[in-house]
């Protein structure tokens, strides 16, 4: 966050809400009032970013509306499923390994396969 202001009343906030005497959602909502009419925030690039991150932090699981909840548990199992992609494609790749070899260790020979048949 760039703007000073801001800072200076957002830990103002947070320690009410510490103290119980301020609700979750209504310091989030003074955040993103406070933002919609200062320049500076406005200038800000990275202050939706940071709203969120505050917003994660402050709000429980069940006050963050059900829409946003949604979408960070779609984008959860997306990188979910990547890595588990990830993972089994290394798996394929050490088991192709392990089949070329033999359980004494040697590799077989055409004329090692002849002379066992006679």
């Amino acid at each position: 966050m760039q703007c000073e202001r801001l800072i200076k009343l957002a830990k103002q906030w947070y320690l009410h809400v510490k103290d119980e005497t301020m609700a979750p959602a209504r310091m989030v909502q003074f955040i993103k009032q406070h933002v919609a009419s200062c320049p500076i925030c406005a200038e800000d690039p990275d202050i939706d970013a940071e709203i969120d991150r505050i917003t994660e932090i402050i709000l429980p699981d069940s006050k963050i509306p059900k829409a946003v909840r949604m979408k960070q548990e779609a984008e959860e199992a997306e990188r979910n499923s990547d890595s588990e992609d990830l993972d089994e494609d290394e798996e394929s790749v050490d088991s192709d390994d392990s089949d070329d070899s033999d359980d004494d260790g040697e590799d077989d020979t055409d004329e090692d396969l002849l002379d066992s048949d006679d």
